[in-house]
């Protein structure tokens, strides 16, 4: 079964996986890995504690398969007073 690895990147935070998780397709360790972000993301947006995520997916020889991107932006308007 492959090993995947998941490399996280929160905002300047990066931590780099050396265990890896096995999972049985490259469609399966997407899943997961989408999965990771949004839940990354739903605990550290809403705190504003970063604007982006990153989670790079590679394989066992360290190629890089697919990266899963999640940012936020806030853009507050300036109502005009009457």
């Amino acid at each position: 079964m492959p090993r995947f690895y998941f490399d996280v990147s929160v905002g300047d935070d990066f931590t780099r996986d050396d265990t890896g998780f096995e999972y049985e397709s490259l469609n399966i360790a997407e899943y997961e890995a989408t999965r990771a972000a949004a839940e990354i993301a739903h605990n550290n947006l809403p705190r504003r504690r970063t604007s982006e995520i990153c989670v790079r997916v590679r394989d066992e020889e360290g190629f890089l398969l697919f990266t899963v991107d999640v940012t936020m932006a806030v853009r507050r308007t300036v109502r005009a007073l009457p």
